[in-house]
Formats: C-alpha cells, structure tokens, sequence
C-alpha cells in the first residue's frame, strides 16, 4: 500500500536549477556597471528584500527605495533589464529534469523565494511548467523560507504527508527546516550528486516492499 501512495518533489530554483533571480554577486555587479555604492545599495536591499519577496511591494516599488532614492544617469527600463538577465540556467540539472520527470512517478513542486515580477519571468523564460507540477512561491503565499509554514503550505497543497516527500535546497539551513517537519531533505551540492539521490530515491521506490 505504501508504495502506491503519491511522492512528491519538492524543489528549491534559485542555487538548484537556476541562479540566484537577484542575489549577492549579482548586487555586487550592478553596483560596479551603474557607479552604485554598494554599502548603500546592500543596506537598502537587507531593509526591503523580505517585503519584495512575499509579494507585497513591485519591482518598481523594491527599486524605488534601493536604487531610485536619488537621480540617476540610467533609466528604470536599463536596470530592470540588467536585474533580469542575470537569471541563469544552472549546468545540467534543468534539462535532465525536464526528461527524467515525464516517466519518474513523482509529482514535482517548487518551494522558492522570489519576487512577483522575477518569479513569472523566471518560470516563463526557462519554461519551469516542463518541470514543476505547481510553484509554491513566497510572492504568492505571502510567506518566505525559512518560515516552517510555507513548507507546512506545500504539503497542504501536495496532501501529502512529510514522509511522502523530498526536498531539494542549496542552503543548509533550509534542509534542516524540511528535516524538522519529517520530510527527506538533501543538500544540494552538484549536479551530478543531485541525480544520483534521484535515481536511487526511484529505484527503491519502485521495487516491491
């Protein structure tokens, strides 16, 4: 009986499948091509980046307060297009999913952090719907990791209980929030090592108990 029960995927995208929608490195090269100041820049983000990323101010609103509080000599359209590009495809795992899953028993769900513009742009440009079933986004259900309910939210949507499930994350400390709650989280750390647990997760899975 266990083993007809649904198993769900639970993926992190920011660090797993892509690069980070608008992380450190990135702020940092923003602040080099625009003639920024960092320190400012940084602060500015730290204060406001948590009310982006659960949906309740815009992008425009976000780049008000971090990089439009003073006259610039680059328009708005420069540095949102800048902001965007530096959402990458991360080598390998995107593309391997996208086949694995069409055969793999698993039903696939996001669990990410991202800002309302930066998430629909993301899912659209590296076509996400191919792998994921359904997005648990911060910017749609007002709640963010760390925070143990929006884990607790994905589950709800999924019925399914922890054990059912796996998680996916870069982050060492989200993998623990995941462990917390009863689900199997692993730390994702490569490619290659990521497909591994994934394969072996669906041989055992599929072998008679």
């Amino acid at each position: 009986m266990e083993t007809s029960e649904p198993k769900i995927l639970f993926f992190d995208i920011g660090g797993v499948l892509l690069t980070n929608g608008w992380g450190h490195d990135s702020r940092k090269l923003a602040a080099e091509r625009f003639g920024l100041n960092y320190d400012e820049l940084n602060t500015l983000h730290n204060y406001i980046f948590n009310v982006f990323e659960i949906g309740n101010i815009t992008l425009d609103e976000y780049l008000d307060t971090v990089i439009f509080n003073h006259p610039r000599d680059f328009t708005r359209e420069d540095f949102k297009e800048f902001v965007y590009s530096r959402s990458k495809e991360l080598p390998g795992l995107l593309q391997w999913m996208k086949e694995w899953k069409r055969d793999c028993g698993f039903r696939v769900i996001s669990i990410n952090n991202e800002g309302k513009e930066l998430n629909t742009y993301r899912v659209k440009k590296f076509k996400l719907h191919e792998c994921f079933d359904a997005f648990v986004s911060s910017c749609d259900v007002k709640m963010r990791k760390p925070d143990p309910n929006i884990f607790l939210l994905a589950l709800g949507i999924a019925q399914a209980r922890p054990e059912q499930c796996y998680y996916f994350d870069d982050r060492i400390f989200q993998v623990e929030t995941a462990k917390s709650l009863g689900m199997h989280a692993y730390h994702h750390t490569s490619f290659e090592e990521t497909k591994a647990i994934l394969e072996r997760i669906k041989k055992e899975i599929s072998q008679p108990q």
